[in-house]
């Protein structure tokens, strides 16, 4: 079975993860593709297959015999898919022989269009899978997924020698979650690779700094017609503090190694008022710099309009992976170019404008870079996924099982 021909099943499985995050899974529906990877895993030949009570999938080909010693090797990729757009009801649709214009997204008045989306153009000629314009494709990362199952397949089914190999599918990657209760000892593995979005080739071992900051303003209420000097208008002291952040670092206006300050939410009344933020930069100094900056305007409320008025939380997501791959690991970098190239892929090293589950895996001692999927635009309804690009990645994870073989 190809890749996409699995990548359409799970893709219709409602898996959105929740920011309202009180357990993990945060969401129960993310058992329903867990139970179902169990139940394929299980009839390829995968033994060990399981999920556990936490929703992580895990599995494990035994080494060839003879090939013991080598190095133990995993792939991982994410189940859910994000939670401030559809993913229930989605319904994949295939097109052929993409003629490189505009394409209508169902009913939905939507266009996936190259004026809009330029990397379409590159895509002329392929076989893309898109959505009808009212919901998430799911793509990020149910396309890794498929490609994991389909390289499994590929193993069990051909007589292609290979050290141990570990495959594993965890839930709440896009909200932070993923790595949280991932059991790496008993994965087994000396170091891995996260399949997770992004074009074919792509090669990722450097990503954001990351926290998210919640921002809490006390206001004290009266009547307007005898406020003077006495309210504090909690609305007006939130976008205060949001005007005193740097304008020109937002998401909006930046690009590749450049971080910013992402206000994601806000609420309130003149009594109380919320701001939500992610904070994201790729250098670890720069990124103290900035929830120190945040730290500075929390303090500088509390002087203006008194103590207690603005309250900060910092809540730390995960760290940049390079300073696990880089000094001892490079390897994984070295081999996974040689894969790409075999599999007559342009490699593409580039950072990541966002994060892994590999990253926060690196820091938990299973170094693992990310590889692109075949999937562009994710997380809104113009997400797709080339039907070519998802072979080519799991040539590509074929080349790098070899490739640790030898």
């Amino acid at each position: 079975m190809r890749a996409y021909e699995r990548f359409i099943t799970y893709a219709k499985i409602h898996t959105a993860s929740s920011e309202e995050f009180v357990q993990n899974p945060s969401t129960e529906r993310q058992f329903d593709l867990a139970r179902l990877l169990v139940k394929e895993l299980q009839e390829l030949g995968v033994k060990d297959a399981r999920v556990s009570d936490k929703c992580y999938v895990y599995g494990s080909l035994p080494a060839t015999p003879g090939y013991e010693n080598k190095p133990r090797l995993g792939f991982i990729a994410h189940m859910d898919t994000i939670p401030d757009f559809s993913g229930e009801n989605v319904k994949p649709t295939l097109v052929h022989d993409y003629d490189g214009g505009d394409i209508p997204l169902g009913d939905s008045g939507r266009v996936l269009s190259p004026k809009d989306f330029p990397s379409l153009l590159e895509l002329k000629g392929k076989t893309l899978i898109t959505t009808d314009g009212t919901t998430v494709l799911g793509g990020d990362d149910k396309a890794g997924v498929a490609e994991i199952m389909t390289l499994v397949e590929i193993l069990q089914k051909n007589d292609i020698p290979h050290g141990f190999i570990g495959v594993a599918f965890t839930p709440d990657e896009e909200i932070g979650h993923g790595p949280d209760g991932f059991n790496v000892k008993g994965f087994g593995c000396d170091f891995g690779y996260t399949l997770d979005g992004g074009k074919a080739g792509e090669i990722e071992f450097e990503n954001f700094n990351a926290c998210a900051a919640k921002v809490t303003i006390h206001g004290r209420n009266v009547h307007p017609g005898a406020a003077k000097g006495v309210m504090i208008n909690a609305l007006q002291v939130a976008m205060e503090f949001n005007g005193l952040l740097p304008g020109a670092e937002r998401p909006e206006h930046t690009d590749r190694y450049e971080g910013f300050f992402h206000l994601t939410d806000m609420s309130g009344n003149v009594e109380k008022a919320t701001l939500s933020y992610i904070v994201r930069d790729h250098s670890a100094p720069r990124f103290d710099s900035r929830k120190a900056t945040l730290q500075h305007l929390e303090a500088y409320l509390n002087e203006k309009y008194g103590s207690g008025t603005c309250e900060l939380v910092l809540r730390d997501q995960y760290r940049n992976m390079v300073e696990k791959i880089r000094p001892h690991n490079y390897h994984l970098i070295e081999n996974a170019i040689a894969a790409c190239e075999q599999a007559g892929v342009k490699p593409i090293i580039q950072p990541i404008r966002g994060g892994t589950d590999g990253a926060t895996l690196s820091f938990m001692g299973l170094p693992c870079p990310n590889l692109g999927t075949g999937g562009y635009a994710c997380h809104g309804p113009f997400e797709h996924v080339c039907v070519e690009e998802m072979d080519q990645c799991v040539e590509i994870a074929l080349n790098l099982v070899k490739a640790y073989a030898n």
